[in-house]
């Protein structure tokens, strides 16, 4: 079973054991996560689609790493008129490896 999450402006397939970076989320390392905003769900025989979001779906898991990304350099330019600034970035991730999709009304011993 896999599930299309959305996280930051962005969307993820993730299935149990996967690890994904994600836009930073608040906790430590260890802590149990609840990522609530599922858009679709896979089964092995059926997919279920969200009108934008399922409610009854919810995907946990583990985070593993809080850190930072690489830095990546933004530059702005204005050709002939001496206008030049530099700023670097680095952008903050939440590393967690997903665990069970549960489905509300559904048995756990799925697969």
């Amino acid at each position: 079973m896999y599930a299309i999450i959305r996280n930051g402006g962005k969307q993820y397939r993730v299935a149990e054991g996967d690890r994904v970076r994600l836009e930073r989320i608040a906790g430590e390392v260890g802590d149990e996560v609840s990522l609530e905003d599922v858009l679709l769900v896979g089964h092995p025989d059926s997919i279920q689609v969200g009108t934008p979001s399922l409610n009854d779906v919810r995907v946990t898991g583990t985070i593993v790493e809080q850190g930072k990304d690489r830095k990546i350099t933004v530059f702005k330019f204005k050709r002939r008129k001496m206008y030049r600034r530099k700023q670097g970035h680095r952008q903050r991730f939440t590393e967690v490896e997903i665990g069970p999709i549960r489905i509300a009304g559904e048995s756990t011993d799925q697969e």
